[in-house]
């Protein structure tokens, strides 16, 4: 039987170390920059991350966060200026399949998109707007002003029966932005 303390057997403790100050003070160091180190990597990975989630939503955007825009034309003068801001617009973002548009048409400007009176260029637009998905509104009031129906004007069109100010308000409150070129 061995008592505690008895050395008969010859095991011998090790003898207490030492530890300076020095060393102390070095290893505090070294675990305070481990974990910087490790918090800065921690960091780096999540800011990585979030980077690489924000670029994947960005290339795949849902449909239903597609920038949605109503043109307002009422100037005969400004149809081809107009026409010409929609393809610009669409070229812009890629394609129509990138935004939606509306194109609502009142007062003096309707002339001339009657089907007897349209030039071809304004015409050619029209059809290629109509393929796109542009929606072609007729103010329902300027066409009983004009007396015309929607077979007298160019095909593709629409009529706001309730007014070109009306159907630009709706589409307003549906989220559109409003642009009056």
């Amino acid at each position: 039987m061995r008592l505690a303390g008895d050395r008969s057997q010859g095991t011998r403790r090790a003898p207490p170390q030492v530890i300076c100050v020095r060393q102390i003070r070095a290893q505090s160091r070294e675990i305070a920059m481990n974990r910087r180190n490790i918090l800065w990597s921690a960091v780096s990975a999540l800011g990585a991350a979030l980077g690489a989630s924000r670029a994947q939503a960005a290339t795949e955007a849902p449909p239903s966060n597609r920038l949605k825009v109503v043109y307002h034309l009422s100037d005969a003068e400004k149809v081809n200026f107009v026409l010409g801001n929609i393809q610009n617009h669409i070229d812009g973002v890629g394609g129509p399949e990138h935004v939606t548009i509306a194109l609502v048409i009142h007062g003096p400007a309707l002339k001339a998109f009657h089907s007897a009176q349209a030039n071809p260029d304004v015409s050619k637009r029209v059809g290629e707007f109509s393929k796109d998905g542009v929606e072609l509104a007729a103010c329902g009031n300027t066409m009983k002003a004009q007396n015309v129906t929607l077979t007298d004007l160019l095909p593709g069109f629409v009529s706001a029966e309730k007014g070109g100010v009306v159907r630009l308000a709706e589409l307003q409150s549906q989220g559109y932005l409003y642009l009056r070129p």
